[in-house]
């Protein structure tokens, strides 16, 4: 038997959340055929019946009960913000049914250069390896736009965070999104199955690796979206209003920084340095309070697992025994011993090398730093192989634009940073070591369907003027 995954409560170690079944290579292979087949009739659907099925599940996902509670149980995450993932994860499959008419439509021209025609081609079945951190969003921009291109769907969601994926995905439509369990072997099995013709994975980068090299073996097209070390560049006009403050205190500690757009990197100007430091923690005072996920004043939650709790902490110790300045962060309501409970914390005085700053931390600490001129500040926040988002911050927008040019990221934030600068236009993905492939937007809609041609030469058209054999065009 291949066993079952028990998922316990971060936050209440003695709380089993629920158990889910784990797939073996046969139960993943059962799967994908089961997806195959559907798909084969799911592709001949129009495209418009198919958005408004995908409109008909995000009516289903916002009437789903309970789901915000379980994500909250299972991830550690606060119940707000496990409510706010549902609505937004419902909120982009209506903005995907919505445009995928149009952005998946043929596209013909007819003109002295010949007919052709543009068709945008499902691959067939797509597999979902979907991260813990806000799996149910992180699902959707997977399954909602494959689905509307006319693909079916393999989910194999976190074994950290299996619960609540499963119930959203059973709102879709039968048959067209299977979801099986299971740890690194399952996701290999899964990537590298003959029969899946596109995979999409959003984690870190060691699993990316194994998720690419079977995928790779299979001559499989990957889209990855892998980790980030985003810098927040604050340049000397910044506003340090209240609200600007708090919304970047939360840029790093929601979901306790474990998100790969999270801002990781400070950096300020050395003339404000103090200022900053002053006003960033008040806004932590005001915003950060450590709890149980569903207690109604918690801001943050628990870190997934001990594992990742021991590296947090590993963090702040390494940082300490280089001469840095460990502050701690907000209020504690929580039961520090009942979880995996890490207090927030802001590091100063650490050098660029410390690992608190070259390494992504993904856990509630973060370094702030002082720079002298923007040249410099562009060359130490792009140095590193990771380039996911970035944010600059500036009175005039302008300013802030042309800064942003010379980030190497794939994602600028203009005065805020993480989900609050998210839009669902704005195709989203990494450069660098941070993955390739983009998800939201028209591209992200564009990753799951394939431009295939059909094609008639004006030459040898019926009132063509004909051509000799072999010879190209002109």
């Amino acid at each position: 038997m291949p066993g079952e995954i028990v998922r316990e409560n971060p936050a209440r170690l003695d709380e089993v959340v629920g158990r889910v079944p784990v797939a073996d290579e046969a139960g993943v292979d059962r799967a994908v055929r089961e997806a195959g087949s559907r798909q084969r009739a799911w592709c001949r659907v129009p495209v418009a019946e198919r958005a408004a099925a995908l409109l008909r599940t995000a009516d289903a996902v916002d009437a789903l009960p309970g789901v915000a509670e379980l994500l909250a149980r299972e991830s550690g995450k606060p119940r707000a913000d496990c409510a706010g993932e549902l609505r937004f994860a419902a909120a982009y499959l209506r903005w995907a049914a919505e445009r995928a008419p149009e952005v998946l439509a043929d596209r013909e021209t007819d003109d002295a250069a010949g007919r052709l025609v543009l068709r945008q081609r499902p691959y067939g079945v797509v597999a979902a390896i979907t991260p813990w951190n806000a799996p149910v969003i992180l699902t959707m921009l997977k399954a909602g736009p494959a689905l509307a291109a006319g693909n079916t769907v393999v989910v194999k969601p976190s074994p950290l965070a299996p619960l609540a994926v499963t119930r959203v995905m059973a709102a879709f439509p039968p048959g067209l999104v299977r979801v099986v369990h299971g740890h690194a072997g399952t996701a290999r099995a899964l990537a590298g199955h003959s029969r899946v013709h596109r995979v999409a994975f959003t984690g870190g980068a060691e699993a990316g690796r194994a998720i690419g090299t079977a995928a790779a073996k299979a001559i499989t097209p990957a889209l990855l979206e892998l980790g980030g070390n985003d810098p927040v560049v604050l340049l000397d006009d910044a506003d340090l209003s209240d609200a600007a403050m708090d919304r970047l205190v939360m840029a790093s500690f929601a979901t306790a920084g474990q998100v790969c757009m999270a801002a990781k990197r400070l950096y300020v100007p050395r003339a404000r340095l103090a200022e900053v430091r002053d006003a960033y923690l008040a806004a932590a005072a005001r915003t950060l309070v450590l709890g149980d996920p569903l207690d109604a004043g918690t801001t943050v939650g628990p870190v997934i697992s001990a594992e990742a709790a021991d590296r947090v902490r590993a963090l702040v110790a390494e940082s300490r025994r280089r001469g840095g300045t460990v502050t701690e962060l907000g209020a504690v309501t929580a039961d520090m011993g009942r979880g995996h409970f890490v207090r927030p914390a802001l590091v100063t005085d650490v050098a660029d090398d410390a690992p608190v700053v070259a390494e992504e931390q993904f856990g509630p600490v973060v370094p702030l730093l002082a720079y002298d001129d923007e040249d410099e500040v562009v060359a130490r926040a792009n140095a590193g192989d990771l380039g996911l988002g970035a944010s600059v911050w500036s009175a005039d927008e302008d300013r802030a634009f042309a800064f942003a040019r010379r980030f190497d990221a794939g994602f600028t934030f203009v005065n805020t940073h993480n989900r609050t600068g998210m839009a669902l236009r704005a195709p989203f993905g990494g450069v660098k070591r941070s993955g390739h492939g983009r998800e939201y937007g028209t591209e992200g809609l564009l990753e799951y369907a394939q431009t295939c041609a059909i094609h008639a030469p004006a030459a040898f058209r019926a009132d063509g003027p004909g051509m000799s054999a072999g010879a190209y065009p002109s």
